[in-house]
């Protein structure tokens, strides 16, 4: 509940952008600066961090209660950790502020408005810090089992923009944005600190052990490099959008930008569920239980796809009223709608690759954390060089999107930007998904594949008749609920009819919600 609040008010944030400013030559400055905070986000809090440290406190913990006495193994992998972590987040963050110029320049060289970029650039770069301190906190609660301060943090961050859009945007602009992102990410962190230090002091005192994370953990340092270049490297996808999008007329950037939140809360939703079981994957692949994570991964790729496509068969057939109906206001016309509905429609046909790529790319990069139990044989050259896959994938994936996207734009703009980015994606999830099984995750492919082809079909049916339904009402609200209705009831349908697991247990427990069914012939016994 906390994360769907955080993504409604992250919504909330959004249509407030379109209502006091549209879409742009402002707003594709704002939205270039924003780049830092997108990139920081996803490397500082979702993904590299969680994907080292959520495994490195896993396995400090199953350490800990192998050794219930001695020094705690968690305390010391802090000790080991964080004070090497502010010393990187200062430094990323002074180089980012003092080099706003050159970086909008390389981000968006067509801007109509940088010096405006550049301002809302270093005022961003201030993000780096607070949310690097977020992500390693949030690893460490999540590892713990505890998810409701780490799902509050969006809560926490969209407020703070929120707060200072509603009182600034008058005298600050679209600046105001900026100012306000900032603020969200120290509020981010604040709402951490107090859980995380009670979680330190549930363990008694412990002595520091040289040469070591602790308790019996050694340091890998190096094993950040592949994970951070993955990250890094998915997030280019944004940086190609922008690049290609700044030599596009004014307001495209703002689009895609609009169309991706709009898109993604089908895909955050999907994520929610591999957030909460990521913990059990690392557990169990750091107690050396491959066929649990295995079960585990191949449970995430079928619940993840199933409530990705419900969410992309909505989108698919009742953009332009979803559009209409948040964003056509104030300065967002009817020509902003139509323009963002288009790009909406093209999106998602990446998000279910986006998806799957959320729940592949976890268990990957857990087979190797960023620490090791001491004693522990280094593994093989081959093995290591496994690490450096999903960037490969990715770096494909990128190749990908950059011809289909320098393709596409000339003729179709926006959604040909937009097409790049689903092509690019569902070409690194394919790869990815292969990438699993020369990681020692043996996937049992017939089963997964035939599962994700059976959703997809329900997807496929319930879009049309959405699709068909939306169409029938020109009213926005009228529209988005009957054709919303109509996409639920077709996947539902289809979903149990073609025996999707995923589908048919939640159909079966709303049937049984609703009172028990009378077998045939019985009410005649007892004449009802």
């Amino acid at each position: 509940m906390l994360s769907a609040a955080g993504s409604g008010l992250g919504l909330l944030r959004d249509l407030l952008l379109a209502r006091y400013f549209g879409a742009n030559q402002g707003t594709d400055a704002f939205l270039v600066a924003w780049t830092v905070p997108e990139t920081a986000a996803p490397l500082l809090i979702e993904d590299a961090m969680a994907f080292l440290m959520v495994p490195a406190f896993s396995l400090a913990l199953v350490l800990r209660e192998e050794r219930p006495h001695g020094p705690d193994p968690v305390r010391e992998l802090v000790r080991a950790t964080l004070p090497w972590l502010l010393l990187a987040l200062c430094t990323l963050t002074l180089a980012a502020a003092l080099g706003a110029g050159p970086l909008v320049g390389l981000l968006a060289p067509g801007l109509a408005d940088p010096g405006l970029a550049v301002t809302c650039t270093r005022v961003t770069a201030l993000t780096i810090l607070p949310f690097g301190v977020v992500g390693y906190l949030c690893s460490m609660l999540r590892a713990h089992h505890t998810f409701t301060a780490p799902a509050g943090i969006y809560v926490a961050y969209n407020l703070g923009i929120l707060a200072v859009l509603l009182t600034g945007h008058t005298v600050l602009g679209v600046g105001s944005a900026a100012v306000g992102v900032t603020l969200g990410s120290l509020l981010m962190a604040g709402l951490l600190l107090g859980p995380a230090a009670r979680r330190l002091r549930a363990r008694g005192r412990s002595a520091p052990v040289a040469g070591a994370a602790g308790g019996g953990l050694v340091l890998i340092p190096l094993a950040i490099l592949p994970v951070a270049a993955f990250t890094l490297t998915r997030q280019a996808q944004v940086f190609i959008e922008r690049y290609l999008g700044s030599g596009l007329p004014p307001g495209t950037i703002s689009h895609l930008n609009y169309a991706a939140k709009v898109s993604q809360l089908a895909m955050t939703a999907g994520i929610l569920i591999v957030t909460v079981t990521f913990p059990l994957v690392a557990r169990a692949l750091a107690a050396g239980d491959l066929k649990a994570a295995r079960d585990r991964v191949e449970k995430d790729l079928g619940q993840a796809a199933a409530v990705v496509l419900l969410g992309t068969a909505f989108l698919m057939a009742c953009a332009p009223s979803v559009v209409a109906l948040l964003f056509q206001r104030g300065a967002f016309g009817p020509h902003d709608t139509a323009a963002t509905a288009a790009v909406i429609r093209v999106y998602s046909f990446g998000l279910p690759a986006q998806a799957l790529i959320g729940v592949m790319v976890r268990p990957f990069f857990s087979v190797r954390p960023v620490v090791r139990r001491a004693g522990e044989a280094q593994p093989a050259a081959g093995r290591r060089a496994l690490d450096w896959y999903p960037v490969a994938a990715m770096a494909l994936g990128l190749v990908v999107t950059v011809a289909v996207g320098v393709t596409a734009t000339p003729r179709f703009g926006a959604p040909g930007l937009a097409a790049g980015n689903a092509a690019g994606i569902t070409t690194t999830a394919v790869l990815l998904l292969r990438g699993l099984l020369l990681r020692g995750i043996a996937l049992r492919l017939r089963q997964v594949l035939g599962g994700q082809l059976r959703l997809l079909a329900a997807a496929v049916a319930a879009s049309a008749a959405g699709a068909v339904a939306a169409g029938q009402v020109a009213a926005p609200l009228a529209a988005t609920l009957l054709g919303g209705l109509v996409v639920v009831a077709v996947f539902a349908l289809f979903g149990t009819v073609l025996g999707a697991a995923e589908v048919r247990g939640p159909v079966r427990a709303v049937l049984r919600a609703a009172g028990p069914v009378v077998p045939a012939g019985e009410g005649k016994s007892h004449g009802r």
